[in-house]
């Protein structure tokens, strides 16, 4: 078998949940000062599901809607990875519900990847590893994550999310992923789940942040040095890579890493920042350790201004589909690469370079990049995101919010269990849960 060319995504499905909650609202609901959670955060619509909805029902849907829209042969389908870290079963893989949308052919390969948010990412590569690998059959490869990221009441609440992104891969794709990566993994307990009786998360939050900056750090650090072959050189962000693309807990947390790409640029050669940065500022930000430069707000505040410009053009159009969905966890840096491309568009991102950047608590992290080869104008009118984030949902109230979290805190772990929530709103197409039996099995029927 020839060497496959131009490995990379062929198509992308992204479900956004046919509910949200507004965030301004919401300020006034939790009686917080307007603004933390829109400005604060840098969010503005926070998508979530009812007890109608599981992790089974969102890959379902996001799988079945990519089959259908790109017209894949389900023959031809050589491997299926799911990242999630929404679990309904300790054993039972998502991977295994999905099987049935493929009747006929039982060979395929891959199963689920579990960390935090970074479980998608982990599947993306595994499957391009798949494809340049010898043991490739010729077929495709498909990635489908998602999670509903929920929290308990408090500070974090405000940024949940849901949805699901499936990719489909393979050769001769328009969406090509170069072989540089740069990983970072480390023991840290920022966010975790051991509690199996709860949906809720144990959050330390502000560390969690602190993690998330230090892997932008040295996943950027290990990229470069792929690229330089230099441990002290950076690729420089703003000639390497033309766009990039984040994991997005928050906006604002994006439009900040973003900086730090530059800070690292400018750490790495100081001389070339000469004309930005006077010699005061410049010997105030040299005397901070490394762990003080993680949370210096004046650091931060100096090169989020210092890219300010390039920030708008080369990043927002990534955050336009996370501020208004909210987080998908281990969808999320997918969803933020789908909303750059919808939002550019095939023409202008032709030849460019996008970084994606990755990042599951606990925890684990990659930098990589993909280079847009080839139209992809298909794949943007599917997204159809001006559709999916204004008519193709609909906006709740706080309270109708809180009745539905309500709801799926009852729904937890039950069996011989009917859910109650309206599947009203739902769009032709997507799965919804109808019952669990006696034996926790899980029927779920698609609207019509």
């Amino acid at each position: 078998m020839t060497k496959p060319q131009n490995v990379g995504i062929k198509g992308i499905e992204v479900y956004v949940p046919s509910q949200c909650v507004n965030q301004t609202e919401l300020e006034k609901f939790d009686g917080i000062a307007a603004g933390k959670y829109t400005i604060g955060l840098g969010q503005t619509n926070m998508s979530y599901v009812n007890d109608r909805e599981d992790i089974y029902s969102l890959s379902l849907t996001v799988l079945s809607k990519l089959i259908k829209n790109f017209g894949v042969d389900t023959n031809q389908v050589g491997r299926l990875e799911v990242g999630t870290e929404t679990l309904l079963d300790k054993s039972k893989s998502v991977k295994s519900v999905l099987m049935q949308l493929f009747e006929g052919n039982n060979d395929i390969e891959g199963i689920d990847t579990i960390n935090a948010c970074y479980g998608g990412t982990s599947a993306v590569i595994n499957t391009v590893n798949w494809i340049e690998s010898s043991s490739w059959d010729g077929r495709d490869g498909i990635v489908v994550c998602g999670d509903i990221a929920i929290y308990s009441k408090g500070a974090a609440r405000p940024t949940g999310g849901a949805g699901a992104v499936a990719l489909l891969i393979g050769p001769d794709a328009p969406i090509v992923f170069e072989s540089t990566r740069g990983s970072f993994m480390e023991h840290a307990y920022d966010f975790y789940k051991p509690d199996f009786t709860s949906e809720y998360p144990i959050v330390d939050g502000h560390f969690s942040l602190a993690c998330y900056v230090k892997a932008v750090d040295q996943c950027y650090k290990n990229y470069s040095k792929k690229v330089t072959k230099d441990d002290n050189k950076t690729v420089g962000v703003f000639d390497h890579f033309d766009y990039n693309a984040f994991h997005v807990p928050t906006c604002k947390l994006v439009t900040k890493s973003y900086a730090r790409l530059l800070y690292n640029d400018y750490k790495a050669d100081p001389s070339k920042f000469k004309d930005l940065i006077d010699e005061e500022t410049k010997k105030s930000i040299d005397s901070l350790t490394y762990d003080q430069s993680l949370v210096d707000k004046n650091l931060e505040k100096i090169f989020v201004g210092l890219a300010k410009e390039q920030t708008k053009t080369r990043v927002q159009p990534c955050l336009n589909v996370p501020t208004n969905t909210g987080n998908m966890y281990s969808a999320s840096a997918w969803a933020s690469l789908s909303s750059l491309l919808y939002y550019v568009g095939s023409e202008q991102l032709q030849n460019k370079r996008i970084g994606v950047f990755s990042y599951g608590s606990g925890l684990a992290s990659t930098l990589l990049s993909v280079v847009v080869k080839g139209d992809i104008s298909k794949i943007t009118k599917n997204l159809d995101f001006d559709h999916k984030l204004s008519e193709g949902r609909v906006t709740r109230t706080p309270e109708q919010y809180l009745e539905a979290i309500e709801l799926r805190e009852k729904a937890h772990l039950q069996k011989s269990f009917k859910p109650s929530g309206s599947i009203e709103t739902l769009a032709r197409g997507t799965y919804y849960l109808t019952e669990i039996d006696d034996k926790y099995r899980r029927q779920y029927n698609k609207k019509d």
